[in-house]
């Protein structure tokens, strides 16, 4: 089976988000799943990229990505690169191109001079766990993501008024 492991391209990005799709229904998230093509396409590749992929292919398709940016450590002094997603459909689990995409990415931090390779994992999936330990990775115990969206992100960015108050 022919498979690679390379830089996201701007034609890539309908076949990305079709997978982001597949991952959000994997993780029971599809409520939260909002994307759009013209979105992913601005934080990859538009004005001011926010983020780089990576993309998997196998036999001419794209079956996984691995969607990373830079964080800053203020301990470290040094910036981080962080990854958002990492995706393999299920079918294509066990070739190796989830790990090829971990140690292309290890590479891409050192080659970078990043402090620190991280990213989160849902504590239920213990699959994704194991392999991540496998791989040297360490699951941090005593770290919570810490999150704030939709209405409460606009009551803290307004202080806390409603719309009516701040206008």
């Amino acid at each position: 089976m022919a498979s690679a492991i390379r830089a996201a391209t701007p034609a890539d990005v309908g076949a990305m988000l079709a997978l982001m799709r597949e991952l959000a229904e994997y993780e029971k998230l599809t409520h939260l799943f909002i994307a759009t093509e013209a979105g992913v396409h601005d934080a990859l590749f538009g004005a001011h990229p926010s983020a780089e992929a990576l993309v998997a292919e196998s036999e001419g398709r794209l079956v996984g990505y691995a969607l990373f940016f830079h964080n800053y450590s203020t301990f470290l002094g040094r910036r981080g690169l962080y990854l958002e997603d990492l995706y393999v459909q299920p079918s294509q689990r066990g070739n190796g191109l989830g790990s090829a995409m971990l140690r292309q990415l290890a590479a891409l931090a050192v080659e970078r001079q990043c402090g620190r390779f991280e990213w989160s994992v849902l504590d239920w999936n213990q699959t994704a766990i194991d392999f991540y330990e496998k791989m040297g990775a360490s699951v941090l115990p005593d770290w919570r993501i810490v999150r704030i969206t939709d209405d409460a992100l606009e009551r803290l960015a307004t202080g806390g008024r409603s719309d009516a108050q701040s206008q």
